[in-house]
Protein backbone atom coordinates (compact mmCIF):
# COMPACT_ATOMS: atom_id res chain seq x y z
CA UNK A 1 0.00 0.00 0.00
CA UNK A 2 1.19 3.49 -0.82
CA UNK A 3 -0.59 6.69 0.14
CA UNK A 4 -0.19 10.24 -1.12
CA UNK A 5 -0.55 13.16 1.27
CA UNK A 6 -0.82 16.65 -0.23
CA UNK A 7 0.66 19.55 1.76
CA UNK A 8 0.74 23.22 0.84
CA UNK A 9 3.99 24.92 1.76
CA UNK A 10 3.35 27.69 4.29
CA UNK A 11 5.41 30.87 4.50
CA UNK A 12 6.60 30.02 8.03
CA UNK A 13 8.20 26.81 6.69
CA UNK A 14 10.60 28.65 4.41
CA UNK A 15 13.98 30.22 5.01
CA UNK A 16 15.28 33.62 3.93
CA UNK A 17 15.77 32.28 0.39
CA UNK A 18 12.10 31.24 0.16
CA UNK A 19 12.97 27.53 0.23
CA UNK A 20 11.42 25.02 2.63
CA UNK A 21 13.86 24.63 5.52
CA UNK A 22 15.31 21.13 5.84
CA UNK A 23 13.92 20.72 9.38
CA UNK A 24 10.35 21.04 8.08
CA UNK A 25 10.63 17.79 6.12
CA UNK A 26 10.49 15.79 9.37
CA UNK A 27 7.11 17.40 10.05
CA UNK A 28 5.95 16.59 6.50
CA UNK A 29 6.96 12.95 6.96
CA UNK A 30 5.10 12.75 10.26
CA UNK A 31 1.93 14.18 8.71
CA UNK A 32 2.21 11.68 5.86
CA UNK A 33 2.85 8.75 8.23
CA UNK A 34 -0.18 9.60 10.37
CA UNK A 35 -2.25 9.94 7.17
CA UNK A 36 -0.95 6.55 5.94
CA UNK A 37 -2.06 4.83 9.14
CA UNK A 38 -5.43 6.63 9.06
CA UNK A 39 -6.07 5.54 5.46
CA UNK A 40 -5.07 1.98 6.42
CA UNK A 41 -7.72 1.93 9.14
CA UNK A 42 -5.14 2.15 11.93
CA UNK A 43 -5.52 5.68 13.30
CA UNK A 44 -2.47 6.50 15.38
CA UNK A 45 -4.52 8.02 18.20
CA UNK A 46 -6.30 4.65 18.59
CA UNK A 47 -2.95 2.82 18.67
CA UNK A 48 -1.69 5.21 21.35
CA UNK A 49 -4.92 4.76 23.34
CA UNK A 50 -3.83 1.10 23.73
CA UNK A 51 -0.54 2.24 25.27
CA UNK A 52 1.44 1.37 22.13
CA UNK A 53 3.80 3.97 20.66
CA UNK A 54 6.21 4.07 17.74
CA UNK A 55 8.85 6.72 18.50
CA UNK A 56 11.18 7.70 15.68
CA UNK A 57 14.65 6.30 16.35
CA UNK A 58 16.19 6.96 12.95
CA UNK A 59 15.52 9.41 10.14
CA UNK A 60 17.26 9.79 6.82
CA UNK A 61 16.63 12.29 4.03
CA UNK A 62 18.24 13.06 0.72
CA UNK A 63 17.31 16.38 -0.86
CA UNK A 64 17.08 16.60 -4.65
CA UNK A 65 15.30 19.90 -5.44
CA UNK A 66 13.79 22.76 -3.40
CA UNK A 67 10.16 23.30 -2.48
CA UNK A 68 8.98 26.89 -2.14
CA UNK A 69 6.25 28.90 -0.46
CA UNK A 70 2.79 28.36 -1.98
CA UNK A 71 3.63 25.12 -3.77
CA UNK A 72 1.77 21.88 -3.11
CA UNK A 73 3.97 18.90 -2.40
CA UNK A 74 2.90 15.27 -2.47
CA UNK A 75 4.40 12.93 0.11
CA UNK A 76 4.18 9.31 -1.01
CA UNK A 77 4.42 6.91 1.92
CA UNK A 78 4.74 3.16 2.21
CA UNK A 79 5.59 0.69 4.95
CA UNK A 80 9.00 -0.49 3.77
CA UNK A 81 10.04 -2.74 6.65
CA UNK A 82 8.45 -4.61 9.54
CA UNK A 83 9.69 -6.86 12.33
CA UNK A 84 8.15 -7.87 15.65
CA UNK A 85 9.81 -4.87 17.34
CA UNK A 86 10.17 -2.14 14.76
CA UNK A 87 8.95 -0.74 11.49
CA UNK A 88 10.31 1.45 8.73
CA UNK A 89 8.52 3.87 6.44
CA UNK A 90 9.82 5.09 3.08
CA UNK A 91 8.87 8.46 1.63
CA UNK A 92 9.11 10.38 -1.64
CA UNK A 93 8.35 14.10 -1.59
CA UNK A 94 7.35 15.31 -5.05
CA UNK A 95 5.98 18.36 -6.82
CA UNK A 96 4.12 17.57 -10.02
CA UNK A 97 6.15 14.37 -10.47
CA UNK A 98 9.53 16.02 -9.76
CA UNK A 99 11.40 14.31 -6.90
CA UNK A 100 12.23 16.88 -4.20
CA UNK A 101 13.39 14.55 -1.43
CA UNK A 102 13.36 10.91 -0.46
CA UNK A 103 13.92 9.29 2.86
CA UNK A 104 12.87 6.97 5.63
CA UNK A 105 12.01 6.78 9.30
CA UNK A 106 12.52 3.82 11.61
CA UNK A 107 10.35 3.32 14.68
CA UNK A 108 10.74 1.03 17.66
CA UNK A 109 7.66 -0.33 19.36
CA UNK A 110 7.12 0.96 22.87
CA UNK A 111 4.46 -0.61 25.08
CA UNK A 112 3.76 1.57 28.06
CA UNK A 113 7.14 2.98 29.03
CA UNK A 114 9.30 0.13 27.74
CA UNK A 115 10.46 -1.19 24.40
CA UNK A 116 8.41 -4.22 23.43
CA UNK A 117 6.93 -6.38 20.75
CA UNK A 118 4.22 -5.09 18.47
CA UNK A 119 0.91 -6.58 19.71
CA UNK A 120 -0.05 -9.54 17.53
CA UNK A 121 -3.26 -8.07 16.06
CA UNK A 122 -1.48 -4.83 15.17
CA UNK A 123 1.50 -6.72 13.75
CA UNK A 124 -0.78 -8.77 11.50
CA UNK A 125 -2.57 -5.63 10.27
CA UNK A 126 0.78 -3.97 9.54
CA UNK A 127 2.03 -7.13 7.85
CA UNK A 128 -0.83 -6.95 5.34
CA UNK A 129 0.16 -3.34 4.56
CA UNK A 130 3.82 -4.27 4.22
CA UNK A 131 3.21 -7.22 1.91
CA UNK A 132 0.34 -5.72 -0.04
Amino acid sequence: METTTLLKVRYAETDQMGVVHHSVYAVYLEAARVDFLEQAGLPYHAIEARGVYFPVVELGLTFRAPARFGEVVAVKTRLAGLSRRDLRFAYRVEREGLLLAEGYTRHLCQVGERAGRIPEDLYQALRVLHLG
